[in-house]
């Protein structure tokens, strides 16, 4: 099994996300992420949804938008005992060299300090979680993200 660190980096590549900074939370049943403007439509009588996601904590000026299939929808209830309906899809998450799917649910996490929550169910039994560590599959702003403030759209301008 491979060890990660109580937060880490990751990548959401079908969703055009190249990094995210995720609290990996083993207390959590379910996964989520930030998502604002989200929208329902459907294709061919499959729905899905677009939605946007401020890929880094506390920086609104960058925000890339997203579609994908939605499998589900289902009450979750945050650490504070609110209950929310909240849409879930499915897609590759990427840690290092590994990637998987993993069913993630939408929610607006604009007062969290993670735009993404990694929970138990997506970790399958593939990692163990040391909680006195962090980043251990990198600690530094990637790349991507070292430009003037832009947003990403892979529907179109």
């Amino acid at each position: 099994m491979t060890l990660l660190g109580w937060r880490e980096w990751l990548a959401l590549p079908e969703l055009g996300i190249p990094a995210l900074k995720a609290k990996i939370d083993t207390g959590a049943r379910t996964s989520a992420l930030h998502a604002f403007t989200l929208e329902t439509f459907y294709v061919k009588r499959k729905r899905r949804v677009r939605f946007g996601v401020h890929p880094l904590q506390r920086k609104t000026g960058l925000e890339i938008f997203c579609e994908a299939d939605v499998i589900d929808e289902r009450y979750v209830s945050d650490s504070g005992g609110h209950r929310e309906r909240r849409l879930v899809i499915q897609t590759p998450i990427r840690i290092g060299e590994h990637e998987w799917p993993i069913e993630i649910t939408l929610t607006n996490r604009d007062s969290m300090l993670f735009r993404m929550l990694l929970g138990r169910t997506a970790l399958q039994d593939r990692f163990w979680v040391d909680p006195s560590r962090s980043y251990l599959f990198g600690r530094s702003l990637p790349r991507v993200y070292r430009r003037k403030k832009r947003r990403v759209d892979p529907a179109g301008p």
